[in-house]
């Protein structure tokens, strides 16, 4: 029992008996009389064992790559920590207790390691002075490394949180302390939270100290709510959520995201800097000697999110003295909805991190909408943070495509991205931004489908001054090389490397690449960049992580040039029951020629021509492709490690299933072809092809396959079982919407509205084919979804509509749950309700005509061997209890 939901207890909710007494496949479990409509449930022992597994830390490196930081955290949190009161304002839910954004997650502790000369890690220093129980956020090196700034809050018994507090800890003696006087300052983390200037000072964002109570929401309001459009705009949004309801919501929104800066040194000096306002970032000059300072202010709006409120963007001296004004952006409810439409005015504003205070950004051509043909689309430019009176921007590149970042070398070197969602065009460009006479010139044109063509990513090193560039390796020819970090897609699999790309002749030498037989290895980051200037090849030093199919990742350096390997974590596999899991990428077609993928995973020790096929999971989730020879790609690779997260299909290897893991379903447009047209044909035909594999593989019983997504997975479920119900016995389907005409203005890669394609969203909608469903279908939905376009109630009216129809179905609705799920007991009774289902109607699918009574627990219903089910502790028939807490409510269940 979780010692964290060891409180309170005012129930106790009995199990009903999943297992029999062998509890494997093919011997089936008695029958479940009893509905569990009300009482959070626990799933059988071999799924909760694994999803109860310790996590392993997170690592986080010095800026010098001296010291290792072992970042501990728990597992599942505690309902009661989402039971917590929120605000949902603007497009985001405020934990009013704490003032930052609700359900943070947190560190419990802090673990430093010195990396040794030999390359291997001294003994662990923990982080000493941090209260007992506190919750660990935020955590950032100083420039020097020699410090560490996070903020810290605690739990209070009433189910609150204290004040978020900044700490400061020394890296060599582990000491921490309270920096700032946490009785007169407490951060405001709505938006930013803190930022280093240089090794010792920060700008940090806190609550001003001249804020009172809350506003009221007054028991009459004032006047109705009226929105007008007498202008007659055309103003088309998504179904955004948690939105500005009123006057009050604005007011409130005011109250918790006003922030009054503070300039604070480690010595404990304070002084207010700018006055209070809702600033969203603060971003230091590479020298420290401006910020660039980010807010946003009135009119707010009712229909889109703050990120579209009115903007403004200024320089301020580093000590909080105005400089001037960027921008200052109107608020922008009409962005279009076609893909690749922007903001109108300056975007993407950034210091360029090669120079000490030199500012870039981009501004778009065509009004910012994507359906506007218009040469150039968007232009770079460039300027000084202080220019001289009169002194204009510069124009560094213009480009045809949407602008989408640069990576900076120096002054004769810099590589800017642009890319087209409609065409899958991406491009980058080498521009020599102190010499543009020189030309821009492409480095690479290609289709960010073709995952085979990809060249990989220029990796960047860090300055002295905390910024990244490119990294510039240099032979002992003294030529310079860029250093792409790829993923190395081939027919076979990902074979992740690393190319040094000359920029003047364009040829690659590879220099690094991963195991191909046992292991996947990727490259996670330079450790020899902590130095200016370009990197020696000799002394090139790299972090990557090794993993297999059955070992859990590690990490290790590798140093050049002798190419020695050292082994700095040894993490335990957080499920041994299932380390000899049986793992293979299949490969297959669709009847009209489409080369299909798909992983496909069995339990350890089973033996297709010993054991018969198995009652087989299907999981997952659509794509939209502009040609068919990209659909057919492989991405993955066969030595990946399974990585099985707390809603992860994977978790019924531990019950004997067999599980095929994100079969491609590539929904095609070629050319000018709307791929949603296609849609139904599409979906079908590729579920056709993945079920006739698996069955052709003698590994799945034809009765037995059980289709399941989250999402737009669950959106594909219900349109499988309307569409191709002789495939599948039963599908569970999370989080999902099933009514496009609920999502009028464009749904997931659909960038047309209802109105302009009215047959393609009826058609697509499970929802309007609620009569056709037959087969039985469970629907869980967090009642606090907060996605655009996932609202709760797509779940509930789908409920409804199949009900309507006499279908076989079941709602689950997780109190505070949103479109993830995060409590341990709305996670834990979630499997619950989806081993139940499948035990039902996959592992006793009425379609079999088992009888229970007749059949031997040493046999399948076709004759094969039975196949055990995995691990202790899953067999058992005794009732099993779970602790509920007064306050929780309930996980409604409706059949």
């Amino acid at each position: 029992m979780d010692s964290s939901t060891a409180h309170s207890i005012q129930r106790l909710v009995p199990i009903s008996a999943l297992e029999d007494a062998k509890g494997g496949i093919g011997c089936p479990t008695p029958p479940q009389e009893e509905d569990k409509s009300s009482g959070y449930c626990l799933p059988a022992a071999d799924i909760r064992k694994i999803v109860d597994a310790p996590p392993n830390p997170a690592l986080s490196f010095s800026p010098h790559r001296d010291k290792i930081l072992f970042l501990k955290y728990r597992g599942l949190r505690p309902l009661s920590e989402l039971a917590r009161p929120e605000e949902k304002l603007a497009g985001i839910r405020i934990d009013s207790s704490y003032n930052g954004r609700s359900r943070m997650s947190f560190y419990t502790g802090i673990g430093i390691c010195k990396l040794m000369d030999d390359d291997t890690l001294g003994p662990e220093l923990e982080v000493s002075g941090i209260p007992e129980g506190a919750k660990i956020n935020f955590i950032s090196w100083s420039c020097d490394g020699r410090h560490l700034c996070f903020c810290i809050r605690f739990d209070h018994e009433d189910n609150t949180s204290s004040k978020l507090s900044l700490w400061i800890a020394d890296v060599e003696t582990g000491q921490a302390r309270p920096l700032i006087d946490t009785s007169e300052f407490n951060i405001n983390a709505v938006f930013d939270n803190f930022i280093w200037i240089d090794e010792s000072t920060l700008v940090v964002c806190t609550i001003p100290s001249s804020r009172g109570e809350p506003p009221k929401k007054p028991l009459i309001p004032s006047g109705p709510k009226i929105q007008s459009n007498e202008e007659e705009n055309v103003v088309q949004v998504r179904t955004y959520q948690d939105l500005l309801k009123d006057e009050y919501d604005a007011d409130l929104f005011d109250y918790y995201a006003t922030t009054q800066l503070l300039w604070v040194k480690l010595d404990g000096t304070v002084k207010p800097i700018g006055s209070p306002a809702v600033y969203t970032s603060i971003d230091p000059s590479p020298d420290g000697k401006y910020l660039l300072v980010f807010s946003i202010h009135r009119p707010y709006s009712f229909i889109v999110p703050c990120g579209r409120f009115p903007k403004k963007v200024e320089i301020w001296t580093s000590d909080g003295k105005f400089v001037r004004e960027l921008c200052d952006l109107p608020l922008a409810e009409n962005i279009p909805i076609a893909f690749n439409s922007v903001r109108k005015g300056m975007r993407s504003i950034n210091w360029r991190p090669d120079k000490p205070s030199s500012l870039y950004w981009a501004e778009t051509q065509d009004g910012g909408d994507a359906k506007v043909e218009v040469s150039p689309r968007d232009i770079i430019y460039t300027q000084t943070a202080e220019p001289q009176p009169g002194v204009e921007p510069e124009v560094l590149h213009k480009l045809d495509l949407r602008y989408g970042g640069i990576s900076w070398g120096d002054d004769d070197l810099a590589l800017v991205y642009e890319s087209w969602y409609k065409t899958r065009r991406t491009r980058t460009w080498i521009i020599s931004p102190a010499n543009r006479e020189q030309g821009a010139r492409i480095l690479f044109d290609r289709s960010s489908e073709d995952v085979y063509s990809d060249p990989g990513s220029p990796m960047l090193r860090r300055t002295s001054a905390g910024t990244y560039v490119l990294a510039n390796i240099r032979k002992k020819d003294g030529s310079t090389h860029l250093l792409l970090n790829g993923r190395g897609a081939t027919p076979e699999g990902n074979i992740p490397f690393l190319d040094l790309l000359s920029i003047s002749t364009g040829e690659k030498e590879r220099i690094w690449e991963s195991d191909k037989e046992i292991y996947y290895q990727t490259v996670v980051a330079l450790m020899s960049d902590h130095c200016d200037g370009d990197l020696d090849l000799d002394k090139l030093k790299i972090l990557f992580s090794r993993e297999s199919k059955s070992e859990n990742p590690q990490y290790f350096l590798q140093a050049w040039p002798d190419r020695r390997i050292s082994q700095i974590t040894n993490f335990p596999h957080p499920y041994p029951q299932l380390t000899k899991l049986q793992k293979e990428m299949i490969r297959y077609k669709r009847k009209d020629g489409v080369q299909l993928t798909a992983t496909l995973y069995l339990p350890p020790g089973y033996d297709a021509s010993k054991d018969g096929p198995l009652p087989t999971l299907v999981w997952s989730y659509p794509g939209e492709f502009k040609s068919k020879d990209a659909a057919g790609q492989v991405r993955g690779s066969p030595n990946e490690f399974a990585g099985i997260g707390p809603t992860s299909a994977l978790l019924w290897l531990a019950r004997g299933f067999a599980i095929l893991s994100g079969p491609t379903i590539p929904i095609i447009g070629e050319g000018d072809e709307e791929a949603n047209d296609r849609y139904v044909e599409q979906l079908v035909a590729s579920a056709e092809a993945a079920v006739d594999e698996v069955i052709r593989r003698g590994v799945a019983h034809p009765n037995k396959i059980a289709i399941g997504g989250h999402s737009y997975g669950a959106f594909m479920t219900a349109n499988l079982l309307a569409h191709a119900p002789h495939l599948f016995c039963c599908g569970i389907a999370r989080s999902g919407a099933y009514n496009r005409t609920l999502t009028p203005f464009g749904f997931q890669n659909e960038e047309r509205t209802l109105w302009e394609a009215t047959s393609t969203y009826v058609e697509m909608s499970p929802f309007m084919l609620a009569n056709k469903i037959k087969k039985p279908i469970l629907l869980i939905h967090g009642e606090e979804d907060n996605n655009p376009g996932t609202l709760t109630m797509q779940s509930e009216r789908f409920f409804n509509a199949l009900k309507g129809h006499g279908a076989l179905s079941r709602l689950v609705l997780l109190p505070f749950e949103s479109h993830g799920y995060n409590g341990r007991e709305s996670i834990m009774h979630l499997l619950w309700e989806t081993d139940r289902w499948l035990q039902k109607f996959c592992v006793n699918s009425p379609d079999t005509n088992l009888d229970p009574k007749s059949s031997s627990q040493n046999e399948n219903v076709d004759g094969g061997k039975k196949y055990a089910s995995i691990g202790k502790g899953g067999n058992s028939n005794q009732e099993e209890e779970f602790e509920y807490n007064s306050f929780y409510s309930m996980p409604r269940s409706s059949l």
